[in-house]
């Protein structure tokens, strides 16, 4: 049996769906069941990263853990199911992590945190994989509102690019590592297979809704400003905009062949992308 975290996440879903194609037993941990609109072949359980008895509940009968945490708490929610999964004889656990964790200098809170997580999964005994990618296509999906009412992304860093890569083509790294022998004490750096600025994906959106679109350029400033209206709390606003800020460096736009090599399939497009989210900017 697998238990994935965040299953109702973009990622998380994406795997799920993958295992039950797979025919792989799946258990999903949320904190809301009875919203999670899961395949009826997957085991559905509550519980909560910061409740440890919700944590060993679900872990019963489990030999396999997809870990996906977000926010401040990382280093938490993390121990919390790396305590609770020693305990049950998890045989293995796969963390989705950051790219940025291996570089010593990044000292912003997302690698920071996660870092924190990756020390506890390796202190913790347990037979683990990392994967580590250099950015989410599903970023873009922030974008859905201004380009709906608009026909604009606004963005910072302009010339930053990112060789982001696909939920999906995610899911079938972790779905491989989770199911086939050979993984054990990895760290899986992940890219898509082409850095692209905000412009270029702007105008890769703009081709495939058939409208024209134009991208503006806002300052860092504004762009906090704008988390922090949109409900986002301060700390993890902060956190974004560092992350943001990094589409300036180099490591951002290298591209690695993990997922070719991994599943036996190129790493999706941000075109293909775009295509298969159509309705959610529409």
């Amino acid at each position: 049996m697998i238990l994935v975290t965040g299953a109702t996440g973009t990622v998380g879903r994406a795997l799920v769906d993958q295992l039950v194609t797979a025919g792989a037993p799946v258990r999903a941990l949320t904190r809301r069941p009875a919203t999670a609109a899961l395949p009826d072949a997957v085991d559905v359980v509550a519980g909560d990263l910061n409740d440890r008895a919700s944590i060993a509940a679900a872990l019963a009968g489990v030999d396999r853990v997809f870990l996906l945490s977000t926010g401040p708490q990382i280093p938490v929610h993390d121990a919390n199911l790396l305590h609770e999964a020693t305990r049950a004889e998890v045989t293995h656990v796969v963390k989705l992590s950051s790219a940025r964790t291996a570089d010593a200098t990044a000292t912003d809170p997302i690698p920071t945190w996660h870092r924190h997580g990756e020390e506890s999964l390796r202190a913790s005994g347990l037979d683990w994989t990392i994967l580590a990618p250099l950015g989410f296509m599903a970023n873009a999906l922030h974008w859905a509102n201004t380009i709906r009412d608009q026909n604009t992304v606004y963005a910072p860093y302009a010339s930053g690019r990112i060789a982001a890569i696909d939920e999906n083509d995610i899911a079938a790294v972790a779905a491989t590592v989770l199911t086939t022998p050979g993984h054990h004490s990895q760290t899986y750096l992940l890219s898509g297979p082409e850095p692209l600025t905000p412009a270029d994906m702007t105008a890769t959106l703009a081709d495939t809704l058939a409208k024209p679109l134009r991208f503006v350029e806002v300052d860092p400033a504004t762009a906090h400003r704008t988390l922090l209206s949109h409900g986002v709390p301060p700390r993890m606003a902060d956190a974004i905009m560092a992350l943001r800020a990094t589409a300036t460096e180099s490591f951002t736009s290298a591209i690695h062949p993990t997922v070719r090599e991994l599943t036996g399939t190129a790493p999706n497009t941000f075109r293909q992308w775009a295509t298969r989210h159509l309705a959610d900017f529409g």
